[in-house]
C-alpha cells in the first residue's frame, strides 16, 4: 500500500461518522462518511488515474467513491468496468460509477447491452440505467415500443434495484417522446410500481404517470 493511500484511508476513518453509518446502513452502503466531506478528501487529490485504481483496490466502499472522483472515466477497459460493477453492491458506489465513470468511457454502449440482458438483478439495472440515457439523449436506433412491451411484463416483480430503473426509463420515454405518453401513462397506471411511494413536499412522485404528468406541465408552462 503507497503512503497516499494509506493517508487517503487514515483522512476517511477520522470522517467516520455512527450516524451517518447508521443512515446510510439503512440503504445498503457500507460508509460512515458525509458525501461532502469525503468530496473534500478526493479534491486536493485532483485526477489521479493510478491512484484511483490503488484506492478501488483497497474494497473499502469510501476509498472506493473517492476513486471514482478521482480516476479518468475514460482509461478503464470494458472488462474492468465490468468486473468493477459486478463488485459493487453498494448502491452509492453503483450510482457513481454508472453515471460518473460508465456513462463517460467509450465502452458504454457495448455495456449497455450486454448489463441489459445480464441475469443479476443488479448488473441489468445498469444497462437499464444506460437505456435510459440513450432515451434522454440518443435515441436512434433504440426500440422504445419493444422497451415499453418489456416493461409492461417485467416491472412489477422485478427486484429493486432493477425496478427503480425500469420504472426511470418508463417514465422518461413518456417525458421526451410524446408519440408514446399514452401507452406509458396507462402501463404505469395499470403496474401502480411505486404509487404509494412517501415522497418529500415539493418533490415529484417517482410513480411514473405523476412524475411523467408534472414533467411534462413544467415543461409546457416553462
Amino acid at each position: 500500500m503507497s503512503d497516499t493511500v494509506a493517508q487517503v484511508l487514515a483522512e476517511l476513518a477520522a470522517l467516520e461518522d455512527t450516524r451517518v453509518r447508521e443512515v446510510n446502513e439503512r440503504h445498503g452502503d457500507d460508509h460512515g462518511v458525509n458525501l461532502t466531506k469525503l468530496r473534500a478528501v478526493a479534491k486536493p487529490l485532483k485526477t489521479n488515474q493510478d491512484l484511483a485504481v490503488e484506492l478501488w483496490d483497497t474494497g473499502d466502499t469510501a476509498a472506493r467513491l473517492v476513486a471514482l472522483l478521482i480516476c479518468r472515466p475514460k482509461a478503464f477497459g470494458y472488462d474492468e468496468l465490468d468486473t468493477m460493477l459486478r463488485e459493487s453492491p453498494q448502491p452509492k458506489v453503483h450510482y457513481w460509477l454508472v453515471n460518473y465513470v460508465v456513462k463517460k468511457n467509450p465502452n458504454a454502449e457495448d455495456l449497455r447491452v450486454a448489463w441489459f440482458a445480464d441475469a443479476d438483478p443488479a448488473v441489468a439495472s445498469a444497462g437499464w440505467e444506460l437505456t435510459t440515457e440513450r432515451v434522454n439523449k440518443r435515441p436512434d436506433g433504440l426500440d422504445l415500443p419493444g422497451l415499453l412491451d418489456l416493461i409492461e411484463v417485467q416491472m412489477k416483480d422485478a427486484p429493486d434495484p432493477l425496478q427503480w430503473a425500469m420504472n426511470e426509463t418508463l417514465a422518461q420515454i413518456g417525458i421526451r417522446h410524446p408519440a408514446l405518453r399514452a401507452r406509458a401513462l396507462d402501463i404505469g397506471e395499470r403496474l401502480e410500481v411505486l404509487k404509494d411511494y412517501p415522497t418529500p413536499p415539493n418533490c415529484t412522485s417517482p410513480f411514473a404517470p405523476t412524475w411523467i404528468t408534472e414533467i411534462v406541465r413544467r415543461q409546457e408552462a416553462g
